[in-house]
């Protein structure tokens, strides 16, 4: 009796230990994703931010030739921004650009939060768990993910349009836009082009994150790193980028013509009828495809400044984790 007595005490304090060094490391293992995919998060709003403000001048440039039946040259486009900085001043190139920060961020956060979700669905449902997808679940991933982002922040993206075609005086901020559209010309209005949205960014956005995810899963073969460098991911971002605005961008100018027909005066109702109009009054290249050689130049920059932007950030993040900053 006392030896069985003086074994359950031996054992005791080996019970205890393991029940206390349990909630701890189960409390590790639980937190270290979910900070990891909010340091992610973060990193990426702001990468995303910043580089959508640094080209904002462009991006707006885009849309106005994009919304009119002026004829579209690098000369032209650089000449429309010097007269709007000397008429409106500096900050006018970026008007709109609000509407932009509070879109594209949850956009982001939205789309490439799905896409891991899609991912993993479509991986299991193929067979194909913790691995890369096949060419078309990888194509249908990004697709999935680009409509469920757009779906959500659609009337976000006309606000961006509206404000980025008109003057101050027509719209002062967000709200304005918003209140103006569903008292003028009714609330189904924020809503307008919304189709040729989803059918643009279905290409658009499968071949973006097919390309990329294709790109460096050729480069893991090729060079036994499971991580490409900074530059390399550059490179395989504007090419993904590249290719995925060239297949789309027809239907990125009826969306505009659409989204924009209420205070240009135009009477763009349905896409094929958009079509038709653009192609007869301007062709097929000088229409569908305005504006596209200055997404060629606006693209690769974006790009360039979000992945420098995110690593700056993210490693900065790390650091501060390292020093204790950051506490739970």
């Amino acid at each position: 009796m006392a030896h069985r007595v003086h074994d359950h005490q031996s054992r005791l304090p080996v019970a205890q230990a393991t029940v206390l060094a349990l909630p701890p490391s189960s409390q590790a293992k639980d937190l270290r994703p979910r900070w990891t995919a909010l340091d992610t998060l973060l990193c990426g709003a702001f990468a995303g931010a910043v580089a959508k403000t640094v080209i904002a001048p462009l991006d707006r440039t885009k849309i106005i030739f994009q919304v009119s039946s002026n004829r579209f040259s690098a000369k032209e486009a650089f000449r429309l921004i010097y007269c709007t900085y000397m008429k409106d001043g500096l900050l006018s190139l970026w008007r709109g650009n609000s509407a932009t920060m509070v879109r594209v961020m949850p956009y982001a956060a939205i789309q490439f939060c799905s896409h891991d979700q899609y991912k993993k669905l479509l991986g299991s449902y193929y067979g194909f768990q913790g691995k890369a997808l096949p060419p078309f679940p990888r194509f249908l991933a990004g697709s999935l993910a680009g409509t469920t982002a757009a779906m959500l922040t659609y009337p976000l993206d006309m606000v961006r349009a509206r404000m980025a075609v008109t003057a101050r005086e027509m719209y002062s901020n967000i709200m304005h836009v918003f209140v103006r559209i569903s008292q003028e010309e009714g609330v189904k209005t924020l809503y307008r082009g919304f189709t040729p949205t989803i059918l643009g960014v279905i290409p658009y956005a499968g071949i973006t994150f097919f390309t990329y995810e294709t790109l460096k899963k050729l480069h893991t073969e090729k060079t036994k790193r499971a991580q490409p460098y900074p530059y390399e991911r550059l490179a395989f971002g504007a090419c993904a980028g590249l290719i995925g605005q060239s297949a789309s961008y027809p239907l990125d100018v009826v969306r505009r013509r659409m989204q924009t027909a209420g205070v240009t005066g135009s009477s763009y109702s349905t896409i094929m009828g958009t079509i038709r109009v653009i192609v007869k009054q301007e062709g097929v290249v000088h229409g569908l495809y305005k504006g596209l050689s200055m997404n060629w130049l606006k693209g690769p920059i974006a790009v360039g400044i979000s992945f420098t932007t995110f690593d700056l950030t993210h490693n900065l993040l790390l650091k501060m984790h390292q020093m204790g900053y950051f506490t739970v």
